[in-house]
Order: C-alpha cells, then sequence, then structure tokens
C-alpha cells in the first residue's frame, strides 16, 4: 500500500512536464494518492496537456487565484468530485519582469501588489477556500519555498515575497493546527523549469549550487523535492507543521565562497 492510498490531493502550478509540480503529481500517484490539477486562461491547455502523461489523467478545475470567484467555485467543484480533500500542494508564484533583476528602488507598487498577491496572499486564500472540505478528517498543505533567510542576487521583490510566505505558513499552522492541518514549505534548489526561465540570472545558479552543496545538486532532476513532498503530505511527519523544509543537496548550511577577482 502506498503512502497516500485513499488521499485526494489538489495539486496546483503544473504547466509542463518539467515543472516541480508535475513531478509532484506522478509522486503522489506513485503513492497511490488521487491528484485533482488547476490550471486558468490560456495556461489551462498546457495543464491538461500535462495532465494526459499522468495515469490516471486528473481532473483539472478553473483556479485564478487572483479571482475571487475561481476561489468561491473551487470548494464545490472538489466537492462535486469527494466528500474531502487531504492535502494541498501550493506551487503559485509570478512576479513581473520589473519586480525582478536589478532594479529594486524603482520597483513600482502595482507590480510588487502582485507578486505578494500571487505568490504570499494566495496560500493563505488557497487555504481558506479549501478548509471546508479538510477540517473533518485534517491533512497537510505543502508549499514549495526558495530560501528567504538571505538577499539573492536579481530575486528582488520575488524574494521579499517568498520571505512573506515563509511567514505565512507560519500563521496558517497556527491557525489550522486545531483542526489537525499541517503547513510546510519545502525551500528546494534551483530547477530548470519554465517559470526558472523568467528569473534573470537564473542560469548561474545551478552551476554554482552543483560546486557548493555537500550532496551535489542536480538541476534538471525534481525527485527529491516530489519525494520530499509526498512525505509531507503523508502521516510520517504527524507532528511537523510551521517548517521550512530545505531540499537543496545542503547547500543552505553553508556560507557562500567568495567571489573571484576578476
Amino acid at each position: 500500500m502506498g503512502l497516500l492510498e485513499g488521499r485526494r490531493i489538489l495539486v496546483t502550478g503544473v504547466l509542463t512536464p518539467s515543472s516541480i509540480a508535475a513531478a509532484i503529481a506522478a509522486a503522489v500517484q506513485a503513492e497511490g494518492g488521487t491528484v485533482v490539477l488547476t490550471g486558468f486562461g490560456r495556461g489551462r491547455s498546457l495543464t491538461e496537456r500535462t495532465a494526459r502523461r499522468l495515469d490516471p489523467v486528473p481532473q483539472v478545475l478553473e483556479l485564478d487565484v487572483t479571482r475571487a470567484e475561481d476561489l468561491d467555485a473551487l470548494g464545490p467543484a472538489l466537492l462535486a468530485g469527494g466528500e474531502r480533500l487531504d492535502g494541498i500542494v501550493h506551487a503559485i508564484a509570478y512576479a513581473p519582469p520589473d519586480a525582478l533583476g536589478a532594479g529594486f528602488l524603482e520597483t513600482p507598487w502595482t507590480s510588487v501588489a502582485t507578486a505578494i498577491q500571487v505568490s504570499t496572499y494566495s496560500l493563505q486564500a488557497l487555504a481558506r477556500a479549501c478548509l471546508p472540505l479538510m477540517v473533518a478528517a485534517g491533512g497537510s498543505i505543502v508549499t514549495l519555498d526558495f530560501d528567504a533567510s538571505v538577499a539573492w542576487p536579481l530575486y528582488d521583490w520575488m524574494g521579499v515575497a517568498k520571505a512573506g510566505l515563509e511567514a505565512v505558513v507560519r500563521y496558517l499552522a497556527r491557525d489550522l493546527g486545531p483542526h489537525r492541518i499541517r503547513v510546510n514549505a519545502i525551500a528546494a534548489g534551483p530547477l530548470v523549469t519554465m517559470a526558472a526561465k523568467g528569473i534573470p540570472g537564473f542560469d548561474a545558479l545551478p552551476e554554482r549550487w552543483a560546486i557548493q552543496a555537500p550532496l551535489g545538486w542536480a538541476a534538471r532532476d525534481p525527485e527529491p523535492v516530489a519525494l520530499t513532498a509526498v512525505a509531507l503530505l503523508s502521516d510520517y511527519l504527524p507532528a511537523t507543521t510551521g517548517e521550512i523544509i530545505h531540499v537543496d543537496g545542503g547547500y543552505h548550511a553553508l556560507g557562500s565562497p567568495p567571489t573571484p577577482a576578476a
């Protein structure tokens, strides 16, 4: 019997087969779980195409986390497919181009607000929308993070959004704990995905990571993150909540090496 046998897991953020969320969805199915995906707008066709690679092919629900109408409709749509929800994977993040790069001091509030709403506030919004289906039996919420304890080159307001996301994890863990719902984040190392290509300077990170991480790092292998998500969604970590779990080959545990002189 798999770790997630009989569990129903909502997975957001699946676009292409290379996305981290797609790897998590496949790992959930491999452990016996039932997957429900979300997509929206023009990107939904990509989600549906990737869904057809999974076996069985999961249902895809419409969800734009910035639209109150979609959030209000999510619970009833999930209820129509089953009476409970055992877990949520929040793999949603976006910052406008002018919120990334070298213009931190010039970024307008409108762009910052978009980054915060999509990448940070959406975790609370998604948890609130799904709460009625989880209160009876409890469950687990997992979000994807990128270590926000330091300022990364060019990550700018997305780094601020991720720092806020880590705080949201802790506050949700506080408020949802009485319902036996655990909330944790996975701080993954840099993985090559469609979303990562939109981050200026990203190409330099995997090489640096592979050199410094004690366990090494394969930037095209999302399986370590997917397996960690499965563990968090299962009953194997029943007393772990409000935590930031690093899946980065150990990179975070070491100080950054000095930059060679030009």
